[in-house]
């Protein structure tokens, strides 16, 4: 959450994870894929499109993530 809150301006301790990323930081499709992106460079990781699907919060995110790690 720390990345994002930072990418997109917003504080972390606003962020809590079961917020759903698109409305709490006010993104839209194109900058959560650059912070996918971000995320991927930063964690030397890879997140198939396909476990994305269904992320909505921050918590999924972060399983997601952690299934790679």
């Amino acid at each position: 959450m720390a990345l994002a809150a930072q990418r997109f301006a917003r504080t972390a301790a606003g962020l809590a994870p079961d917020d759903d990323v698109f409305e709490s930081l006010g993104i839209d499709s194109v900058q959560v894929l650059e912070l996918l992106s971000e995320l991927e460079n930063e964690l030397e990781i890879e997140l198939p499109d396909y476990e994305l699907r269904n992320v909505k919060t921050f918590a999924q995110l972060a399983a997601a993530i952690d299934r790679r790690l």
